[in-house]
């Protein structure tokens, strides 16, 4: 009776009881029962405690009117980059146990109007939604990209194949998917049969154009940064073969490695000094935003040879600084930028050509425009309704 129950509940909500529910009922899955009526908070996030979460709730405090009626549900150590305590702020180390924490992020759910996924990162939750697939329809997926290119490794081992079956199961029933890359959602309905809606959302205060005074250049060494990160996905190395028949010009590389493997950093850093010699930087120190700014001022041209899409931040900033920006063609990143009308450059044809002054300015322009602070704002609003 009670798996009568729980079918007739599925299909209620304009589900499939397809094979995958089967499967999770011959696991064994009590199903839970049906969502309890009462008053509800609004919104509740559900998030890592990750460095464009902090950033992210002090826009909402500054930008939203009913700031308390969030409620944040944060996993991880908030340690590693910290979050200022609020009331409305839960952090799962202060339950006594995972269990508990769960339970009660599981009623959460249960009150809260609309849900906000900052990214499928938590193979826990997702178990939790997979087997209450009602809850799908009020819940918006943040898609940060690596979330929805873990398709590509699903099959290496047991472990990722049985993840990506809890994957499919809600991905393919999330009600709405928020991002500004198009391409990605494109991805999810391709993967994953992906049935929501699409959002448009700037998402962070990260993929904001960001003022910054460039200073003049002083000399005429051209400064290239390489990657953004140590993460393998940089693809560094090929960018350093690249770059090789220009060693014995005036330039100066930068190579991105302050965070992500520490194996592949001294690799890339390896193979930069024995190629270039003192004209290779490791930059190995993570800065403040400021200093961030800083550097990236003095950059001349980037260079950014990921297979997906990722640096979006970092790549705005450098736009909006009116810098040269390479990309891989293939990816829907490129689609990003084209289709606001950024000039921006093939990875393969790279040239030590300076970038004309016209272009510049467009990319300054038109980066300020499409990547305010108003358009996140306006975005948001419009999503929490």
């Amino acid at each position: 009776m009670q798996r009568q129950a729980a079918r007739k509940r599925v299909q209620r909500q304009g589900f499939d009881y397809d094979e995958e529910f089967l499967i999770i009922e011959h696991l064994g899955v009590e199903l839970p029962a049906a969502p309890p009526e009462g008053e509800k908070p609004r919104i509740l996030h559900i998030c890592l405690a990750e460095k464009f979460i902090e950033p992210f709730i002090e826009f909402l405090e500054s930008n939203v009117a009913d700031f308390d009626q969030h409620v944040f549900f944060c996993v991880g150590d908030e340690t590693l980059h910290p979050l200022r305590r609020r009331p409305n702020i839960l952090f799962q180390s202060d339950y006594g146990s995972a269990s508990s924490a769960y339970f009660d992020l599981n009623r959460q759910m249960y009150k809260a109007d609309k849900i906000i996924l900052h990214g499928l990162w938590i193979k826990r939750l997702v178990r939790l939604l997979a087997i209450q697939p009602w809850l799908l329809g009020k819940c918006h997926w943040v898609i940060w990209g690596g979330d929805l290119y873990s398709y590509q490794f699903a099959d290496r081992d047991f472990r990722r194949h049985l993840n990506e079956f809890f994957r499919r199961i809600v991905i393919k029933r999330i009600g709405n998917l928020l991002t500004y890359v198009e391409g990605d959602v494109d991805l999810a309905r391709q993967w994953y049969g992906a049935r929501g809606k699409l959002r448009p959302c700037l998402m962070y205060p990260s993929n904001l154009y960001k003022e910054h005074v460039v200073s003049p250049k002083v000399d005429r060494t051209v400064n290239i940064q390489i990657g953004n990160s140590a993460d393998p996905t940089n693809e560094q190395i090929e960018l350093l073969k690249l770059l090789e028949p220009y060693k014995n010009e005036d330039i100066k590389i930068y190579g991105m490695l302050a965070y992500g493997s520490d194996e592949y950093a001294a690799e890339v850093a390896a193979y930069g000094k024995k190629i270039f010699a003192e004209k290779f930087v490791a930059v190995t120190d993570f800065m403040t935003l400021n200093e961030y700014n800083e550097f990236l001022g003095k950059i001349d041209v980037a260079l950014f040879n990921h297979r997906r899409q990722q640096a979006m931040g970092n790549i705005i900033s450098l736009l909006g600084m009116g810098k040269k920006v390479y990309l891989r063609r293939d990816i829907s990143s490129w689609v990003v930028f084209e289709s606001r009308g950024l000039k921006i450059f093939d990875v393969t044809s790279f040239g030590l050509e300076e970038m004309e002054d016209l272009d510049k300015e467009n990319n300054m322009r038109l980066t300020q425009s499409a990547f305010s602070p108003a358009v996140l704002k306006e975005q948001w609003l419009e999503i929490f309704g």
